[in-house]
């Protein structure tokens, strides 16, 4: 009898023993968590384009000032490829133009084949203009007279290609009647200066490069598209927005030319979670100094025109955003 009693307190030591050593102690470096980030991916453009530089800005803006969400803007091929990597959820974030983004949602024209159904608006931009350049010896005014002429109108199964024959279209041009050439802004601005096209359409803001580049040489002139072209455009066409190129912007252009614009815009995915959404939406247009900082475009970067020329259903994220903002 008493060697189970000892056999029994000796059991009950050990046990103690034991839950003395497996006891975890209560003191703060035991009891503190550290907040999951959540990482997300913004796909812009070329790092020598305006997507990168305005990407990047975002990104910073983003993971300074968005609760638990880090940012990282990395290049790509742009509108269109940015349109299915955030479809696709390759990136949570994109820079594209809003009619390409249109395009995409509705599964039309480069996309007829691979809609993008998921794609979501969170912001338009900035204008990129529709630049129809010519030579002031061609004579050419308006829209009109490029009929019968040799137009450039975009590289082939590009935005630009689309935005040119579309507005083309809208004045009764087409390849029935007028040289239509597929060239890319490059090849633009080599054949004005060479005098082997009258015309091509170049989609960028202002000013861009490639029409500096001809004007150095050449007194070049922008092709005016009048206001019931745009109307035209805007009855079948939601994501075009009238613009003017202001007088100056290019040596020789000594008047403003009424144009129209697409938009670029950030686009999401609609899987993504309503609150990092907003979050990202409200440290974007909180912090504009960050992206202003980083390009001279980000200026036209506004709360004020964030829905202007939006051509897909926002995500519920931006929309909150917009609602606590009066916008909505």
């Amino acid at each position: 009898m008493k060697r189970w009693i000892f056999l029994l307190a000796l059991v009950s030591v050990l046990i103690l023993g034991c839950a003395q050593q497996t006891e975890t102690p209560t003191t703060p470096e035991a009891t503190t968590t550290v907040a999951e980030v959540q990482e997300v991916t913004i796909v812009t453009g070329g790092s020598a384009g305006t997507y990168y530089p305005i990407g990047g800005a975002m990104a910073k803006a983003i993971t300074d000032y968005a609760p638990g969400i880090k940012a990282t803007a990395v290049t790509s091929g742009a509108s269109v490829v940015n349109a299915r990597k955030v479809g696709n959820l390759e990136a949570e974030f994109g820079l594209m133009q809003n009619d390409v983004a249109y395009y995409a949602y509705n599964g039309i024209e480069m996309f007829k084949d691979a809609k993008v159904d998921k794609l979501r608006g969170v912001a338009t931009l900035y204008p990129e203009i529709i630049q129809i350049v010519t030579l002031k010896e061609s004579r050419i005014k308006t829209i009109y007279d490029l009929k019968g002429k040799r137009v450039a109108v975009g590289a082939p199964g590009s935005g630009t290609a689309v935005d040119a024959l579309q507005i083309l279209n809208a004045a009764g041009i087409d390849e029935s009647n007028t040289d239509i050439r597929y060239l890319d802004f490059k090849e633009v601005s080599d054949s004005l200066k060479d005098r082997t096209i009258d015309a091509g359409f170049i989609v960028a803001g202002i000013p861009t490069a490639a029409v500096s580049d001809i004007a150095a040489v050449r007194d070049v002139a922008i092709v005016e598209v009048p206001d019931e072209i745009y109307q035209k455009l805007k009855e079948d066409y939601p994501f075009y927005t009238q613009v003017s190129i202001p007088a100056g912007t290019y040596k020789g252009v000594d008047e403003d030319v009424k144009t129209v614009a697409v938009l670029a815009m950030l686009a999401t995915n609609a899987d993504l979670p309503e609150d990092l959404v907003y979050e990202v939406t409200k440290a974007i247009f909180e912090h504009r100094d960050v992206l202003e900082a980083a390009h001279k475009r980000a200026a036209d970067i506004t709360l004020e025109t964030a829905l202007e020329g939006m051509p897909i259903p926002l995500h519920p994220g931006a929309e909150k955003y917009y609602k606590e903002k009066g916008l909505i």
